[in-house]
């Protein structure tokens, strides 16, 4: 197996200590490995290992001809390229995607055409993720009776403003008489 660095292109080999080693698999030895665009890019980019072909409101879960391995207390993020939405309306679902630190399987990317009326043709070697890897906490859930106060409480969606906030209704649970709980 070769080890291929996903690294900043300004300092080939050289990790700095924000820097982590992730043992890459290429299952595709034509691709070119993920690779970042600029220095300090925070996602590396993914290709396509297929042909696709998106009709308007079709989804396809698309290979990427890499699998990787990454060190325990990471995971790997699949974001959509802000390029592709744009010009195109492909964005990904299940946005990010999680690439656990266990998995050992190719990296799939499941993409949406929704653009209404265009069909959104790629082509094996395109680009159309981005892979971000970031250090990630085990959780250890507690139970408790109650939780503690905070300067937001239970404000969520949509709470803090925003398109219709003076409009906003409370849409959460209610008591029996229909009062706010």
């Amino acid at each position: 197996m070769e080890r291929t660095r996903l690294q900043s292109p300004t300092v080939p080999g050289d990790l700095s200590s924000d820097d982590v080693e992730v043992l890459l698999l290429r299952l595709d030895p034509d691709l070119p490995p993920p690779s970042y665009a600029h220095a300090g890019d925070a996602g590396a980019d993914l290709m396509t290992r297929v042909d696709v072909l998106l009709h308007p409101g079709e989804r396809a879960t698309v290979p990427t001809g890499v699998a990787v391995a990454l060190p325990r207390g990471y995971a790997a993020f699949v974001h959509p390229r802000s390029g592709l939405a744009a010009r195109h309306g492909v964005t990904t679902l299940n946005g990010p995607g999680t690439v656990d630190a266990g998995y050992r399987g190719e990296v799939h990317v499941t993409l949406v055409n929704t653009d209404p009326d265009q069909v959104c043709e790629l082509r094996r070697g395109d680009r159309i993720a981005q892979l971000v890897v970031q250090r990630v906490a085990h959780a250890v859930f507690v139970d408790a009776a109650a939780l503690p106060g905070s300067d937001r409480a239970e404000g969520g969606h949509g709470s803090t403003g925003g398109f219709g906030a003076a409009h906003h209704e409370h849409t959460g649970p209610t008591g029996p008489g229909g009062e706010r709980q």
